[in-house]
């Protein structure tokens, strides 16, 4: 026997039980019409109660069933938390409405149960971000108060992640907190990855296995946070101010989002700049060995590369192509793109 055919005939035989006692006090003052009464208005309670008895019982909680299990963990704590305030308010409320007469007292008391009960959850649930953001900017900060950056924390850009090298620094230890990855992050490299370009598909892809490698060798937590600013769209934007809120870093090679960071005064963990602060040094005079891959964009210049990807450009190096020849430092330029090296080839310095 189902469920519904279970409460169907509950509410049949209730309803059946109700049409009887209704019939026999309406046929009461005429004895000969109580059985029609009673007879007819039972027979008419067994047929609601056995075709509407499911649209007061299981369909509501099985809609209500489907609305938690698609909400949002987020929200439904939020509507539990204010409905239980909404309900607080209106128990501390029926204390003096209670002084009131009959049955004024008992009116407002469930109007004040029903409004409050509303408001609360109401409130709750469209203000339950920037709450959420508070409750956990106030866990995360902890004892770094004021404008400095969290040491413990820090936000992960979508260009970094994408980038890759942000896996081999988080297994070096030199950072020590919780690396934080946004969902409107997440939602991005998503977004990236079903691209119909292919090479945005595959930044999306790489990305994504990065984040899943991250999460499996990193020294350090990877933590999905949903906090996030409704305020804005532009993921950038979304990010500095976010830092802002919980006075955390972000770890990034974005030049741009680098740039607009620092102006509004947030702490910036840029890869390309530690991996150009950890390039070997060579000074003028200096002798290397470099292999010839390509001609340069002067005459006579040609082009070759360190391990690193440091770019060394080499006079009188176009006819030494394909060779690996031993070069003397002439300059070292050092710019926004990384640092570059001149030198000539070392037979033609002699």
């Amino acid at each position: 026997m189902s469920a519904d055919f279970f409460l169907r005939l509950m509410g049949m035989v209730v309803l059946a039980v109700v049409g009887w006692r209704v019939g026999e006090v309406l046929g009461s003052q005429t004895e000969e019409l109580v059985y029609r009464y009673i007879l007819v208005l039972s027979l008419a309670g067994a047929a609601l109660g056995l075709l509407l008895t499911p649209y007061f019982t299981s369909r509501p909680f099985l809609a209500t069933r489907r609305l938690i299990r698609g909400m949002p963990a987020q929200q439904l704590i939020a509507a539990i938390i204010g409905l239980v305030i909404g309900l607080v308010i209106a128990a501390l409320l029926a204390v003096p409405i209670a002084l009131l007469p009959d049955p004024i007292d008992a009116l407002l008391s469930f109007a004040g149960v029903v409004v409050f009960s509303y408001l609360g959850v109401a409130i709750m649930v469209m203000r339950r971000q920037d709450i959420f953001n508070v409750i956990g900017s106030r866990r995360l900060v902890g004892r770094n108060g004021g404008g400095r950056a969290n040491g413990n924390q820090v936000l992960l850009d979508t260009s970094v992640i994408i980038d890759g090298r942000i896996a081999d620094v988080s297994r070096t230890g030199f950072i020590q907190g919780t690396m934080l990855v946004p969902r409107f992050v997440l939602n991005e490299l998503q977004h990236i990855a079903d691209s119909s370009d292919t090479l945005r598909r595959n930044r999306g892809r790489r990305g994504l296995e990065m984040l899943n490698k991250l999460q499996k060798d990193s020294t350090v937590p990877i933590l999905v946070t949903d906090m996030d600013i409704d305020e804005v769209r532009e993921v950038d934007d979304k990010l500095v101010l976010l830092a802002k809120q919980i006075h955390c870093a972000i770890v990034t090679n974005d030049y741009n989002l680098n740039r607009v960071a620092e102006l509004q005064g947030v702490t910036v963990l840029n890869i390309n700049e530690l991996a150009n602060a950890v390039r070997a040094i060579y000074l003028p005079g200096e002798t290397m060995a470099v292999k010839v891959i390509q001609e340069g964009k002067e005459l006579g210049q040609g082009v070759g590369y360190l391990d690193d990807g440091t770019m060394v450009v080499i006079e009188e190096g176009r006819r030494y192509i394909g060779q690996t020849i031993s070069v003397i430092v002439t300059k070292v330029l050092q710019t926004a793109a990384g640092r570059m090296i001149f030198a000539r080839p070392e037979n033609l310095a002699r």
